[in-house]
């Protein structure tokens, strides 16, 4: 299986790597687009910021392969919000728009922002991404910013405000956590994702 993770030069790129090679896997770090549209599965994980990570796929001429991939691709933290219509982020940063949603400013009156460390999911319905990953179990956050609640919705979080943890449209799915710090839930997760 070819599998490859879409080089955004964000910080996790080589702790989602060594999850993939203990699972027995041999991952590919690239931002090359003939590379990226011949594998069997795509990682898009990220880091830090959506001003960045969009100048990073627009100067590697990223966006438009990874807009008409037909593959599974798995967002990771800003990666999943990187599928949304813009990020309020900086004045409305314009995101790929394969879902036609919104990353807005987690709003918490009494929780500090950004939202740090471990939380519970709530399934919504059975998913092949949630084989064997009992229900609330928790994974580890580390955002400001985050998807509302729609239809796409797997499972949700609730942080002062409910958001979307996991997501699935069509062959882009997406989690708000980083399941490669999330010990063996994280692990299955990702297991799943490559077995579906």
């Amino acid at each position: 299986m070819k599998i490859i993770i879409i080089n955004t030069d964000c910080s996790n790129l080589f702790s989602v790597k060594t999850i993939l090679k203990k699972l027995g896997y041999k991952p590919k770090i690239t931002d090359n687009p003939n590379t990226i549209l011949k594998a069997d599965k795509l990682f898009l994980p990220g880091v830090g910021s959506a001003y960045s990570a969009m100048k990073q796929l627009t100067t590697k001429k990223l966006i438009q392969p990874i807009k008409n991939c037909n593959q599974p691709i798995l967002g990771i933290c800003l990666g999943m919000q990187l599928f949304g219509s813009f990020s309020e982020e900086n004045n409305n940063i314009k995101t790929l728009n394969i879902l036609d949603i919104p990353t807005k400013l987690l709003k918490s009156s009494s929780l500090p922002i950004p939202h740090m460390g471990w939380n519970k999911i709530i399934a919504l319905k059975k998913h092949p991404l949630l084989y064997n990953i009992t229900q609330n179990q928790h994974f580890y956050f580390t955002h400001s910013y985050i998807m509302e609640l729609n239809k796409s919705t797997i499972a949700y979080t609730d942080y002062g405000q409910l958001f979307s943890s996991i997501i699935q449209h069509k062959n882009f799915f997406g989690v708000q956590f980083h399941p490669e710090k999330s010990g063996n839930p994280g692990i299955q997760l990702i297991k799943n994702f490559l077995e579906m």
